[in-house]
């Protein structure tokens, strides 16, 4: 791959954005190693949680500008299916069934407020900017409103999007686009509390909170049919060797088999 890096940590596997040089701005490349680097840990089984960061000054300054003008020069049918592969990478890294922490720095614009908020955890140091630039060059923030809107709400989405103001980590962390603030000294040690919290959890039992959380919020049950969909996954987990295990391993005092540690 040219834009991106993979490393392999125990089950962590760290996502690289790889163009130093241009603030990690995505082109058509980027975003197809992107999407396909997803896919692929999304289904490995020696991957548990993916960690997407970026490396030199910035964790990514939005689209890269000779991309922006390459596009420009497309027809309303072919930006279409530009913009269907951007809509797709963002919904790859929101649909992983392993969780992702996104660690950020530097400039986050644009689309890279897609890639941050498709993620299920957000760090940031506390001099990251961001800012939804693009109504600032005439086009809308549109495939990455449905994520960031989840995170941060209509109300937010309506002041920050519709100026495209640049601002601060401590207000992103305010309207829940970040997780938590993390200090430049202090970041590789916060971005391992949470992978150890997480290599300490279940791996089946995480991907299918994953998967209940999205349902509960996105989809209109009825009462009778929460009850049921709810009560049915907690009784295929007790009943699952994972279950088994984590039981078994609280009774007797020990770490459950699937516990690694950083």
């Amino acid at each position: 791959m040219e834009n991106i890096i993979i490393e392999q940590s125990l089950s962590v596997a760290t996502l690289w954005l790889n163009r130093p040089e241009k603030h990690n701005a995505m082109n058509a490349l980027m975003i197809q190693e992107l999407t396909d680097a997803f896919k692929d840990l999304s289904i490995d089984n020696t991957t548990r949680v993916i960690v997407l960061r970026g490396r030199g000054k910035s964790f990514c300054a939005g689209a890269d500008l000779n991309y922006m003008k390459e596009i420009a020069t497309f027809g309303e049918e072919e930006n279409k299916k530009d913009a269907i592969r951007l809509a797709t990478l963002f919904a790859t890294i929101n649909n992983s069934p392993k969780p992702v922490i996104a660690l950020l720095h530097g400039a986050v614009y644009g689309g890279a407020n897609g890639l941050a908020a498709a993620c299920d955890i957000v760090l940031a140091d506390e001099d990251t900017v961001f800012a939804f630039s693009e109504v600032k060059i005439g086009i809308s923030p549109a495939t990455i409103s449905p994520y960031v809107m989840a995170r941060c709400g209509e109300a937010a989405a309506r002041e920050l999007m519709l100026t495209g103001r640049r601002f601060t980590a401590l207000e992103a962390e305010k309207h829940a686009l970040v997780n938590k603030i993390v200090t430049a000294a202090k970041c590789e040690e916060e971005l391992n509390f949470y992978c150890n919290q997480l290599l300490s959890a279940a791996p089946d039992a995480v991907s299918q909170t994953k998967k209940l959380i999205k349902k509960i919020q996105t989809e209109n049950l009825t009462q009778a049919e929460m009850m049921d969909y709810t009560s049915d996954i907690i009784a295929r987990q007790r009943a699952s060797g994972e279950g088994q295990e984590g039981i078994t391993a609280f009774f007797e005092k020990r770490k459950p088999n699937w516990f690694q540690e950083l």
